[in-house]
């Protein structure tokens, strides 16, 4: 079960593609504790729990951090659970406090950064106009000390994704070690960039290679996930999007969204499935008219289908306007992602053999899973 809870929908940045409309609500106690009672009662008994804290800027509400993980770890049903506490932060708040406070209770970081200075500086940006590269780097080089398995999350977009190795390149050389890389979905990808993104995985690639040739090897989203996916034979079903049945965003005003990246104002506009007070409204959601439209047919028919994120409903939203409707960069970007995961799958397995491999991806299944990719 995983839940993201907005602290605040307040923001010291105003990053150009960011989902979540700001304003200055944030999350009162009362509302504080009416989410985690939700988060408990709602979770199925002997499921993990996955919290993650967010915003807005969550650690512009550290008070309230630290007052929520105490509801949590006080609440009844805490110790008979596996609770997970994580909270993603813009990367310009951090202190000694801070990380002092997160360790001791177990709470892991990630921060956003896009990559090199010139791309954080081109939509990552004060509402002034300020750039914020020089803030999180020294951020992240200081959270580093603390947290070195610190996950960062960098988007692209249609005018940045040509800078993505650089940009990669940049973050392993700041000491990042987990690197996850997403598109902004929304955006105006144009058939051209399409084309072009295969050649850039693949550039990607050399790098990743590369750090396994000298010893010091590093997680990237692009690759390792795809990896693990392909040896285990596909998407298992507890891997694919559950919004709106074991996963949930919870507004500061106490509104229920399937995802975070659909809260918009958290207001009741069309994604709202409920609130913490009442409940999620399960037929609301399961009638919204984004369910409409079937599934595209070109998906059903496609060999790699097994292999692709089709099934995440924000981003299908974000790119055709229904949650179960792929659109043609989700697909391009897919087929690119799966085809550099097999040329790294190729390559590393001659060198270092299929146990290391494994071992590689984070995965224990057997290669002979893979046939109808090791005949595309």
């Amino acid at each position: 079960m995983k839940y993201a809870l907005l602290l605040t929908q307040a923001c010291n940045l105003a990053c150009r593609y960011c989902y979540i409309i700001k304003h200055k609500h944030s999350i009162s106690t009362e509302n504080a504790r009416k989410a985690v009672d939700f988060i408990f009662s709602n979770s199925q008994e002997g499921e993990p729990i996955d919290i993650g804290y967010f915003g807005g800027e969550p650690l512009l509400e550290f008070n309230r951090l630290k007052e929520i993980t105490e509801m949590i770890e006080k609440h009844p049903l805490f110790p008979l659970r596996e609770v997970v506490l994580q909270v993603i932060t813009n990367g310009t708040i951090f202190s000694d406090e801070m990380a002092g406070y997160l360790l001791q209770h177990n709470i892991s970081l990630g921060v956003s950064c896009d990559g090199i200075p010139a791309v954080q500086d081109q939509a990552r940006i004060y509402p002034d106009g300020r750039p914020s590269s020089s803030a999180v780097e020294e951020n992240i080089r200081k959270a580093i000390g603390y947290f070195p398995q610190i996950m960062v999350n960098a988007v692209y977009t249609p005018s940045t994704y040509k800078f993505l190795p650089e940009s990669v390149e940049y973050l392993y050389n700041l000491g990042v070690r987990k690197i996850y890389i997403n598109p902004d979905f929304s955006a105006r990808w144009t058939a051209d960039d399409i084309v072009q993104l295969q050649d850039i995985f693949n550039t990607i690639a050399r790098k990743y290679i590369h750090w396994h040739e000298t010893d010091d090897p590093a997680f990237l989203s692009l690759i390792n996930g795809k990896l693990a996916v392909i040896l285990d034979g596909g998407y298992k079903i507890n891997e694919r999007c559950h919004m709106g049945k074991k996963e949930f965003a919870i507004a500061p005003n106490g509104n229920i969204f399937p995802c975070e990246r659909l809260v918009g104002d958290g207001s009741l506009h069309e994604h709202c499935i409920g609130n913490i007070h009442e409940g999620v409204d399960y037929r609301k959601f399961c009638t919204s008219r984004h369910f409409e439209k079937p599934a595209h047919t070109v998906c059903s028919d496609c060999s790699l289908r097994r292999y692709c994120m089709n099934w995440c409903g924000c981003s299908n939203f974000f790119s055709t306007g229904h949650y179960n409707q792929a659109g043609p960069f989700i697909c391009a970007s897919e087929k690119a992602a799966i085809n550099t995961a097999l040329e790294v799958f190729k390559e590393l397995e001659t060198k270092y053999g299929t146990s290391t491999l494994l071992k590689i991806a984070g995965n224990t299944c057997a290669k002979e899973k893979i046939p109808a990719l090791n005949d595309r």
